[in-house]
């Protein structure tokens, strides 16, 4: 089923008019997609004496224009490009990728220099000839790698491999006594220019290593190697050791003192915790004070209960609203505990009384 035309118009007007690098649309902001599939060689690339070449076809170089316009599959565009490639690193793979490129259908030969050319022409090598074949033979972008090249390319050579264009970067390059040794291939049209790759080459590893050397030699010594391998003195190699000892110290210091840290800081999250809880349980307790013995407490409430019910207790039965005024005494009588006599009473009252002891005693008794 074919999506609508107006979704197809519009998917091609966003490539068309936004296209980004690597044909990826800026609007869209996502990279296209590579299908699954094994972009890499199995095999390590072969050398050029390993290679077969049919002599037979006379060499006719392709132009530039006809390099770019694509050739036939069976005739590709043969790029050589030359180098030390000394502590093979991402900057040489760099430069062989953009040779790789340069045309649509490129056969990518390079030339690495022996140990012999490189000594005499630019100085020492840290990996020796074989290991800086094997290095560029596993580069996925070299079809073929020609041993021992030479320093300066000849037209026999050129011939010899039947090379198309020469890959570098544009950048004079004075040696063997000549101001720019791809002088002669650049006003012959051969040379195909490739940038360099800033912030890594061999001369700046090798600083590093220059420059950090205590470093890589306790590194190295730690690791097993001999003081005689690493060309280390006894006293260095002590003063190595001690070093090696004394930065353990110091790490075991500094393990401790994040281990003390994160000890104070649980109990600093603990000591908060229990002071949160300590508060909350203090308010309750304030709170239920208050509640039990505030101004509007329970407790008062319970003493004015108990105070009217003492008060009620002691107080003393009013008496019948029907029995008549006269029989009842307007006070009540006292009585001696555990007496039935009277008090004594002054001889103008105890006629009075006695009415009112006789009541009394009948009320004691009803009681």
């Amino acid at each position: 089923m074919e999506p609508p035309t107006s979704s197809r118009l519009n998917s091609r007007k966003r490539r068309k008019d936004g296209s980004g690098p690597n044909g990826a649309a800026e609007l869209d902001g996502i990279p296209p997609k590579m299908s699954r599939r094994s972009l890499g060689l199995r095999e390590p690339a072969p050398f050029s004496d390993e290679v077969e070449i049919d002599y037979s076809k006379p060499y006719i170089r392709v132009t530039y224009e006809e390099a770019m316009r694509g050739t036939p599959l069976d005739r590709p565009v043969r790029v050589y490009a030359d180098g030390i490639f000394d502590l093979f690193h991402s900057g040489h793979a760099r430069a062989l990728m953009q040779a790789k490129n340069l045309f649509p259908n490129t056969y990518l030969i390079v030339g690495v220099c022996s140990d012999e050319l490189t000594h005499n022409f630019k100085g020492f090598t840290v990996m020796n000839e074989n290991e800086r074949y094997d290095a560029v033979q596993h580069c996925r972008y070299v079809d073929e790698v020609v041993r021992n090249a030479p320093w300066t390319l000849t037209p026999e050579f050129l011939a010899e491999h039947r090379i198309d264009f020469v890959a570098h970067d544009d950048i004079p390059y004075s040696s063997a006594g000549s101001d720019d040794v791809y002088k002669h291939i650049k006003e012959a049209g051969m040379f195909a220019p490739t940038q360099r790759t800033e912030g890594i080459s061999t001369s700046d590893i090798i600083t590093r290593i220059v420059r950090d050397y205590d470093v890589y030699a306790r590194r190295n010594l730690q690791r097993g190697y001999t003081a005689k391998e690493l060309n280390v003195s006894f006293i260095n190699e002590k003063k190595y050791h001690l070093q090696e000892r004394v930065d353990k110290v110091k790490k075991r210091v500094k393990d401790v003192e994040e281990k003390s840290k994160e000890f104070v800081q649980k109990v600093e999250e603990k000591s908060i915790d229990l002071i949160q809880k300590w508060e909350e349980k203090s308010r309750e307790f304030i709170g239920n004070f208050l509640e039990m013995f505030g101004p509007e407490g329970a407790l008062k409430h319970m003493l004015k209960e108990g105070k009217g019910r003492m008060l009620q207790a002691i107080s003393p039965k009013q008496s019948p609203s029907s029995s008549p005024t006269h029989d009842r005494s307007p006070s009540p009588s006292f009585r001696w505990p555990f007496s039935t006599k009277t008090p004594p009473s002054s001889p103008a009252n105890r006629s009075r009384n006695k009415s009112a002891v006789t009541y009394d005693i009948s009320e004691d008794e009803e009681d």
